[in-house]
C-alpha cells in the first residue's frame, strides 16, 4: 500500500506499477503459448543470398540429381519417383548426416523440384542443400534459354 508522506492532503506523485507487472505478466503467457504453434512453416531452406560468394561444398556429402527426363538419383544410383520416399527414409547414411545436396537440370519444371523437395523433408531430412553453378547464370537470361515462353516485343 502506498503511503504519501509530507503531510499534506496533495496529490500522491508514486506511480503504482502493479498494474503494468500485471499486464506484463499475461502477455508473457499469451507468447509463451503461442510461440509453438507458430512453428509450422512447410517446407524450410537456407537459402543463399544473390550477392554471396560460392561457398566450398564437401564432397563427400550426398547429391540427388534430377535430370531432364525427370528421372531422380541418388548419388549415382537411379531412384524410381514411386519408391523416392521410401529409399530416402531406409538410407542409412542420410539418416545418419540429415544432409543432403539437390541438384536439378534447368529444364526440369519447378513444380517438379518442389514435389523432391517435400518428399525429402517428409523422409525425414533436415536440412536441404541446393547445387546451383555460380558463374553460369546470366540475368536476364537470354531468349533462347526461356524454355518455349515466348520472348517479348522489342519496340
Amino acid at each position: 500500500m502506498a503511503m504519501a508522506t509530507g503531510g499534506g492532503n496533495g496529490p500522491m506523485s508514486e506511480i503504482n506499477i502493479t498494474p503494468l507487472v500485471d499486464v506484463m505478466l499475461v502477455l508473457l503467457i499469451i507468447f509463451m503459448i503461442t510461440a509453438p504453434m507458430i512453428n509450422d512453416k512447410g517446407v524450410e531452406l537456407d537459402l543463399p543470398k544473390a550477392e554471396a560468394t560460392p561457398m566450398e561444398v564437401d564432397e563427400s556429402k550426398l547429391v540427388m540429381t534430377i535430370d531432364k527426363d525427370r528421372q531422380v538419383f541418388l548419388g549415382e544410383t537411379l531412384i524410381p519417383n514411386a519408391n523416392l520416399e521410401d529409399a530416402l527414409g531406409n538410407n542409412a547414411r542420410l539418416q545418419r548426416e540429415g544432409e543432403l545436396y539437390l541438384q536439378a537440370d534447368k529444364d526440369v519444371p519447378y513444380g517438379f523440384v518442389v514435389q523432391v523437395m517435400a518428399i525429402v523433408k517428409k523422409a525425414g531430412i533436415p536440412k536441404l542443400g541446393m547445387v546451383t553453378d555460380p558463374n553460369g547464370g546470366q540475368w536476364p537470361p537470354p531468349p533462347e534459354d526461356m524454355g518455349d515462353q515466348p520472348a517479348s516485343p522489342k519496340e
